[in-house]
Formats: structure tokens, C-alpha cells, sequence
């Protein structure tokens, strides 16, 4: 597996995600919906964010994570700054994937939760747990922008 191919998928799914963000707009970006539980568009993109800075950037490229995961769920803020956020994010994952070795073991496996099986994978299963959550929270988010949209119908 070539790392850089990974590229176009993670490009997909975050451009899907804002373009969600953009139709929303800065009135409905922070929104929830009246659902248990439920989390707005921009905590739902800024958690994805936290997911691949976490995957790729310490497990794949081994950087050091002081990553505040339940902070991720509370963030608001405007569809520009998101947008700048998922820019940031993808000059990091270029950089980043250029350090991935796909059969080397994950960089700092203590992160995890002892007795946690991803202790155990390589950088290459990173990487595909990566894209299984963007594309399960690409799904969320799409609800999300659903419920927010019928609900101001």
C-alpha cells in the first residue's frame, strides 16, 4: 500500500464534510439536533479531525497527542474556521503519511486503553480505521443536516 493513495479518499470525505458545514451555514453549523445524545455539525467535524490527527499523526507518523477527545464534542465555531481547521489538517496528513511504514506496528500503542487490540496493529490498520470512522461520521453528519434542515422547514 502506497500511504499517498490514501490521499483522495481522506480529501473526499473531509470535502464532503464541509460541503455538509457550508450548506448549513454559520446559523445552523452549531446546532443540535433534539435527539439524545445528538452532537452538532461542527463537533461532529472537529471530532473527525481529532480522529485523523490521532490515527495518522501519532499512531502512523508517531507525533505526541495531548488530544482532548470530549472537548471535540463541545467545539463551535464558524464554517471558515472549520474549513482552515480541515486545511491545517490535511498539510499535516500529507507530511504525515510520507513517515508511514504500512507494516510497521503503530507508534505509541500506550495511548490506547491496555488490553485494547489496536495495541496490536500495524500503521496500515491505522489507516483503514481511519477512513471506517470518517465514513460512519460522514453518515451522522448528514442526518445531522437533515434533522437541522427539516426542523427550520
Amino acid at each position: 500500500m502506497d500511504p499517498q493513495d490514501f490521499l483522495p479518499f481522506l480529501d473526499t470525505a473531509l470535502d464532503g464534510m464541509l460541503g455538509i458545514a457550508a450548506t448549513l451555514g454559520d446559523d445552523l453549523i452549531n446546532e443540535r439536533p433534539d435527539l439524545p445524545g445528538a452532537n452538532s455539525a461542527y463537533a461532529i467535524v472537529t471530532h473527525c479531525i481529532g480522529v485523523t490527527d490521532w490515527w495518522i499523526g501519532a499512531m502512523v507518523a508517531g507525533h505526541a497527542s495531548d488530544r482532548d477527545r470530549d472537548a471535540e464534542f463541545t467545539a463551535s465555531g464558524t464554517v471558515a474556521e472549520l474549513g482552515a481547521a480541515v486545511d491545517a489538517l490535511m498539510v499535516r496528513m500529507r507530511t504525515d503519511l510520507a513517515e508511514m511504514s504500512p507494516a510497521a506496528p503503530i507508534r505509541h500503542p500506550e495511548y490506547l486503553p491496555e488490553g485494547s487490540p489496536a495495541r496490536t496493529w500495524n500503521q496500515s490498520k491505522a489507516l483503514i480505521h481511519t477512513l471506517e470512522e470518517l465514513a460512519q461520521h460522514h453518515g451522522q453528519l448528514e442526518l445531522t443536516r437533515d434533522v437541522l434542515v427539516a426542523g427550520q422547514a
